[in-house]
């Protein structure tokens, strides 16, 4: 029942946004209004066809590089982002001295990119033909057809740079299916399967020298001596979720993000689909926009920073995971404290260290708080049409705090792994803040 109410709920918002691009198909919406709708309808194909997190954030970070590199020409004084990130070239301009709607090409560019890298591209269509009659019926055919092939071309040359960025690569990789040897990662209950993305350090990075850059100090020493600082690690963990008050399961539950939770019941097994980390952080950008008023060129910014910064959280956070592999806690604690005990949260199939929420979360929060400023309070609505609940946070940091530590009220990260995470996210959101936003 769980899984039918949570999977209506996200199919009557896709029924919504397309019947309300088909309906009303004739008007065109406020430019900002458009951006977010074509950010909503991505999350909701991203959902539907079950992308890991990082795979997804790299969607979210093409399509909307590609709508930034073509709005930005609405507004005096806007600069390439692409052109200071690694791997692109110069990007297309318009023509001088003809009339163009940016937001038009921002949202063919946004979908010329969008269409190469999902599977339920009929599932745009209806959202798109409505999106792009209201243009035709608000513009003169010259302006109309002229907006949309340099979208177009847009979406192209960001495209030359994502084909060749190591993702193509990973797909041919053996699975990984971790070690037997003390200490290290292997496949978790209850469905045991095998590590995933486990080759994501070798895409080529946007603002990183290299996936390595931010290589954490090592994790603890593993040891099952109930005196060493492994076993205690483990024990806080257990002990806690041994004693979890409603407000640390709510939290927990808000922040799990897990987009494809296997629910078992009896002998029953089931998929229930969510929205991922970064979509979560790309819903907290479009509330951040709203908010602020924040004018089209503006929101196409904050997406595509924000994006960009989920992006390298990832690589940086998914080199050190393998790198390390460390086993997770209902491994240790099945083996060592309590053979029948069982995390609040469904353990996601990677290594532990360090905590990929408390990375990319720090990552996005920064450079959020660096664009909107550190005491920008919200209602994070993001999570509202998934799973029925929202939170209220004075800051984007307040919010990736809480994000981080809800891992270990989830009984699926020790205290060291949500540590070193954030402060990797931090890093890593500061240095795209030097190397991007800094240098316009």
């Amino acid at each position: 029942m769980k899984k039918f109410l949570k999977e209506a709920c996200s199919l009557s918002l896709f029924i919504v946004l397309m019947s309300a691009c088909t309906e009303k198909k004739s008007v065109k919406l406020p430019d900002a209004d458009i951006l977010h709708n074509n950010q909503d309808m991505l999350t909701q194909v991203i959902i539907y066809d079950v992308f890991t997190p990082p795979v997804a954030t790299r969607i979210y970070t093409y399509s909307s590089l590609a709508s930034y590199e073509a709005i930005k020409f609405d507004k005096k004084g806007a600069v390439s982002i692409a052109e200071k990130l690694r791997g692109f070239g110069k990007m297309p301009v318009p023509d001088d001295g003809k009339k163009y709607d940016y937001t038009l090409a921002a949202t063919k560019a946004f979908f010329t990119v969008v269409r190469k890298m999902i599977f339920s591209k009929d599932s745009l269509t209806a959202y798109e033909d409505g999106v792009y009659a209201g243009f035709k019926n608000a513009l003169d055919e010259e302006t109309y057809n002229r907006s949309v092939a340099f979208g177009d071309t847009v979406g192209k040359a960001i495209l030359v740079r994502a084909m060749k960025d190591g993702y193509t690569a990973s797909r041919g990789k053996p699975k990984y299916l971790g070690s037997n040897d003390p200490g290290k990662w292997h496949p978790t209950p209850p469905d045991y399967l095998d590590g995933v993305e486990w080759c994501w350090n070798t895409m080529q990075t946007l603002v990183m020298d290299s996936a390595s850059q931010f290589i954490p100090v090592r994790p603890p020493e593993y040891s099952t001596d109930t005196n060493s600082f492994f076993y205690k690690n483990a024990k806080e963990v257990y002990t806690i979720n041994k004693n979890l008050t409603d407000e640390q399961k709510t939290i927990a539950r808000y922040w799990d993000d897990n987009p494809f939770v296997i629910e078992h019941s009896g002998h029953l097994m089931f998929g229930n689909k969510k929205i991922t980390p970064g979509g979560h952080w790309m819903g907290i950008a479009a509330i951040t926009c709203k908010q602020s008023k924040a004018d089209p060129v503006m929101t196409a910014k904050t997406f595509a920073m924000t994006a960009i910064a989920l992006y390298e959280g990832f690589i940086a956070c998914w080199d050190e995971k393998y790198r390390s592999s460390v086993i997770r806690p209902v491994s240790y604690i099945n083996d060592h404290i309590d053979h029948s005990w069982t995390p609040f949260l469904q353990t996601p199939p990677f290594p532990e260290y360090p905590s990929g929420h408390s990375a990319i979360t720090a990552s996005a929060s920064t450079v959020l708080a660096y664009m909107y400023g550190n005491n920008f309070a919200f209602q994070d609505t993001s999570d509202l049409h998934y799973i029925g609940m929202q939170r209220h946070f004075n800051s984007f940091q307040e919010a990736a705090a809480e994000a981080s530590i809800s891992r270990v009220y989830g009984g699926i990260h020790y205290r060291t792994g949500v540590e070193v995470g954030a402060d990797m996210g931090k890093k890593t959101g500061a240095l795209i803040i030097e190397k991007v936003l800094k240098k316009e």
